[in-house]
């Protein structure tokens, strides 16, 4: 085993490590990720990607990438051309939409009876009547949206599965474990996403609209702005409970590590503000500062949950 084997690791470095004592990988297992650290060129990041690599021979678990030459990847695993990687992953595409297309048919002519059950369960009854149309077809396109909601609920897990179809050739026996976990699991998040919107956010959110502008204005609710709001933070939390799993599929595949997250999670911070003023239609500010401390609480959660399990 030679130290450039190691992914990240070219021959400069190499002989920068071979010069600072740790020339064998014996030697690296016997070493601190401080020690390697300052070894120049190396860095923090790329010490704790070597102590990974060195632990795993250790324990005779080489997993993906850890050594070139050495291992010819996952069974199944095979080149092909990358036109049909792409017609596959629209075949793939067009399975997931056409199982959401079908549930938002299916679910349809039900969309009245949805629309009142959201009106009079997430909006302060007593203080609001009945929504108020501003456009001829308003009622349908609601309707419609309401349906799509639901199709998007239930085709989450089927892109969670199609997504595995389409890797399964390049996965490790664990990763694929992890993965078929990940299925059912995609579709819980999503439900305790919608019921986190629904229980907590939504009914925040319009009891703040309402008390506002008292004394001022009284604010009149029309349909088609009103069931964006509540379809679009619905929607879109269904999504960003999905957090946990990208990260720990993340981790599990080596493709960053604990540490590298940790260090950048300003920006992640950043790019969960920004994604929630984008996508959370609210003038006040409000919707979108409470969806962005949640997308904070999952991302963190999921490191400290990382941390406990060891997988940094």
């Amino acid at each position: 085993m030679k130290l450039i084997d190691i992914p990240g690791i070219g021959k400069i470095k190499a002989q920068a490590l071979e010069d600072a004592g740790f020339g064998t990988i014996e030697e690296l297992q016997a070493a601190n990720e401080n020690d390697l650290s300052v070894v120049s060129g190396i860095g923090e990041d790329l010490a704790s990607r070597i102590k990974d690599a060195v632990q795993d021979v250790a324990q005779g678990d080489i997993t993906r990438g850890k050594f070139i030459g050495e291992e010819k990847g996952p069974k199944g695993d095979r080149e092909l051309p990358i036109v049909d990687h792409i017609g596959e992953l629209i075949k793939r595409l067009a399975v997931v939409m056409g199982v959401a297309a079908l549930v938002s048919v299916i679910t349809f002519p039900f969309a009245d009876t949805v629309i009142n059950f959201l009106w009079d369960s997430i909006l302060p009854v007593s203080e609001v009547t009945r929504p108020r149309l501003y456009g001829i077809l308003e009622l349908k396109f609601t309707e419609f949206k309401v349906a799509s909601l639901v199709g998007l609920i239930i085709a989450l897990p089927i892109g969670v599965w199609q997504t595995y179809e389409f890797m399964r050739p390049g996965l490790y026996e664990h990763e694929r474990r992890y993965y078929l976990a990940a299925i059912p699991t995609s579709l819980v998040l999503a439900l305790v996403g919608v019921s986190f919107a629904y229980f907590i956010i939504l009914p925040f959110i319009f009891t703040y609209f309402l008390y506002y502008s008292e004394g001022i204005a009284t604010i009149g609710f029309g349909l088609g702005q009103t069931f964006n709001l509540i379809l679009v933070l619905m929607g879109y939390l269904a999504i960003v409970f999905q957090i946990p799993i990208f990260v720990m599929l993340a981790l599990l595949m080596r493709i960053v590590t604990r540490k590298w997250l940790v260090k950048r999670r300003i920006l992640f911070w950043g790019g969960f503000l920004g994604l929630s003023f984008i996508f959370s239609p609210d003038p006040t500010g409000m919707a979108p500062l409470i969806v962005a401390l949640t997308m904070v609480g999952l991302f963190e959660g999921t490191l400290l949950i990382a941390k406990w399990a060891g997988k940094e």
